[in-house]
């Protein structure tokens, strides 16, 4: 790598930071002006400030138990150092977010490239008006930026704004699209695309699915379908089942997620339209309550704001 495409990196890094401070700008905001009334007046953490700062994280969409369990950490901190400053509670609170989302397997993504396994097949699962569609063409700009060959497969057949909306977005980011008739059969939809990944030599096979929060039964039944489908073509398929949640709709994103990870294997997570929304705090109850890593976010309508999920970057931009 040269002293040019160092400082390029760099400043890409720069860009994608500042995306991330503007779009956890409301969330931040939110945040800190419950926590500045928490202390106001206050020189110690003592019980009723720790009892104000528990109503803070719950309205802010943390959620009850894992603000509990935050609670309880900066208890044991509080009691073992005797004296803690207010001003010091949120250096105290920011380690223990960072400490959380790190014991619940939210690891830190830096790349979008992937290993030998060839083609890498994400199904991409979530109700209807999250950003599943959006998110899959923003994925699939990043990935081709980062070196790989993408197909994305229109297996959400049951509406056609569903198969044109992939289609524009293929277009949009230059990338394959296999797509069949309206109503087809989303499995049928898979296999193709599958086979075209395969005989293309793609790194990287991108499937839609239906945005139908149905009963679990059904859910479960036909994702299932899709997937035994899909390992005929490519066996272990697939290797990522990417569920995707509208940060917005804060304990909804929870319940969904609840619903989709009974019906199938999920073992990724993207949370969108974070810059819309002050229910950031979502991000950290979901990583805790399902011990799935948060793998992506949205922090913006462009496609550069599709971002890899640092814990450390997301926790000190809540923070600065």
């Amino acid at each position: 790598m040269g002293l040019f495409d160092f400082f390029k990196k760099k400043e890409t890094t720069q860009q994608e930071q500042q995306a991330l401070d503007t779009g956890l700008e409301k969330t931040k905001d939110n945040f800190f002006s419950k926590i500045t009334k928490v202390i106001a007046g206050k020189s110690t953490v003592d019980d009723d400030v720790l009892d104000d700062l528990e109503e803070v994280l719950v309205t802010s969409d943390v959620g009850v138990s894992t603000t509990l369990k935050i609670i309880e950490r900066i208890q044991a901190r509080v009691a073992k150092d005797k004296y803690v400053n207010t001003s010091e509670l949120n250096n105290l609170l920011k380690d223990e977010i960072q400490n959380l989302l790190a014991e619940n397997n939210s690891n830190d993504f830096h790349t979008f490239e992937y290993g030998s396994q060839k083609p890498y097949v994400i199904m991409v699962v979530g109700v209807n008006g999250v950003g599943k569609t959006t998110t899959i063409g923003k994925l699939a700009h990043k990935l081709k930026q980062a070196g790989n060959q993408v197909v994305l497969g229109a297996a959400d057949t049951f509406r056609a704004a569903a198969v044109d909306q992939i289609k524009l977005w293929g277009e949009r980011v230059d990338v394959k699209v296999v797509a069949q008739a309206m109503g087809s059969d989303p499995a049928s939809v898979a296999y193709d695309t599958l086979r075209s990944a395969v005989a293309n030599g793609d790194d990287v096979a991108i499937i839609d699915t239906a945005g139908r929060l149905h009963n679990k039964v059904g859910l479960m039944n036909e994702l299932t379908k899709i997937k035994n489908v899909m390992q005929k073509v490519v066996p272990g398929a697939p290797h990522e089942i990417l569920l995707v949640l509208d940060a917005s709709t804060g304990q909804n994103a929870i319940e969904q997620c609840k619903q989709f990870t009974e019906a199938t294997a999920v073992n990724a997570l993207a949370l969108t339209k974070l810059d819309g929304t002050a229910k950031g705090g979502v991000v950290i109850g979901i990583s805790d309550q399902f011990k799935i890593p948060v793998k992506y976010i949205g922090v913006g309508e462009g496609v550069e704001h599709l971002q890899l999920f640092d814990r450390n970057e997301f926790v000190n931009s809540l923070f600065k």
